[in-house]
């Protein structure tokens, strides 16, 4: 997965981050889809459809499995929400990120993550984007929120930390094409037009 991280902070443009996000995801699902999840049957390469598998017993037909996130930069005026998580490199923040659980909405998802990861509440929930992210096989769909009400609790296991931070004065932040970064990017610009 560092590899992988690396390979990504390293493209040169949108769609060579998206070409190895794509080939990440299928590389580790051909790795792991073997077998049959209805009848235990072998899997292979499907004939016609270049990202299926089949199942040489039952037939069934077998797709990638694509897990929904959200990601979430939380704004509080000039201000955006930053942390730190327990897997970045030292001095490396960004915005909130978690899946959606069954029977949960992406906007439910955004109040349940935030809370349990920074302990603050979050208000006006707006879609931005998405992209597609390889660890393991993520759609994270990008929202912004506003701040509520509450203090600042990092959960001390995913998040070590979390902070404001001014929109002209951040940390080191994660690789250019990522989504994390389209949102701060983008909330930074809208200050810069205002100012």
């Amino acid at each position: 997965m560092d590899r992988l991280r690396e390979r990504l902070s390293q493209a040169k443009n949108e769609v060579e981050f998206e070409a190895i996000a794509r080939e990440a995801q299928l590389n580790r699902w051909h790795q792991h889809a073997k077998f049959c999840s209805l009848c235990g049957g072998g899997l292979e390469q499907h004939p016609e459809v270049v990202i299926a598998r089949q199942c040489i017993q039952c037939q069934h037909i077998h797709y990638p499995a694509i897990s929904p996130c959200i990601i979430v930069l939380i704004t509080r005026g000039t201000q955006c929400l930053l942390a730190h998580a327990s897997k970045y490199p030292a001095g490396r923040y960004s915005t909130l990120a978690g899946f959606i659980e069954p029977g949960e909405s992406a906007e439910q998802a955004v109040q349940r993550e935030v809370k349990e990861e920074v302990g603050i509440d979050v208000c006006n929930i707006r879609y931005i984007n998405s992209q597609a992210w390889p660890f393991p096989h993520s759609l994270m769909l990008g929202y912004f929120a506003d701040y509520a009400s509450g203090e600042i609790k990092p959960d001390g296991v995913e998040i070590l930390d979390a902070r404001w931070f001014e929109y002209h004065q951040l940390p080191d932040l994660p690789p250019e094409y990522s989504i994390s970064r389209q949102l701060i990017r983008r909330f930074c610009n809208q200050h810069e037009t205002i100012v």
